[in-house]
């Protein structure tokens, strides 16, 4: 159940560019790392370590370079992507973490998401990883 700020917070995006997803009005997280971020965001924010606007203007920008950057039907478009890279800058700013620090968390996050990838394929990832050891149909 959402609580006076996580409402205010989430209701101050509706009908806006930045809205979280959704289906049947409830909030849709495709991995547990999203909800996560998502809760981090609103926490931080609620304990006074960031306006929730500032976060906000962050994630219109990591939106608006994700679509300068991409076709806007490339299939590797996440909305919590760009919700990480909102959430990890204004981190920074707020002075909460370093660099360094969000780089190695990020290369963490990166191998939790190939992880989970692969054991959504049918085969478990085995498939996956078979082609990437395959010499792809060239003789040798």
């Amino acid at each position: 159940m959402l609580m006076h700020f996580e409402q205010f917070a989430v209701t101050s995006m509706l009908g806006t560019e930045d809205r979280p997803p959704r289906a049947n009005g409830a909030l849709c997280f495709g991995d547990d790392w999203e909800r996560t971020a998502f809760g981090v965001a609103l926490a931080l924010s609620r304990g006074g370590h960031f306006e929730w606007e500032d976060f906000r203007q962050h994630l219109i920008a990591a939106i608006t370079r994700w679509e300068n950057s991409h076709a806007l039907d490339d299939s590797s478009w996440s909305y919590y992507d760009c919700w990480l890279a909102a959430l990890e800058a204004v981190v920074i700013e707020a002075g909460l973490s370093t660099d360094a620090e969000i780089g190695v968390a990020s290369a963490r996050l990166e191998k939790v998401k190939l992880t989970n990838s692969a054991a959504d394929t049918p085969d478990g990832g085995q498939s996956a990883a078979s082609n990437s050891n395959s010499n792809h149909g060239v003789s040798t």
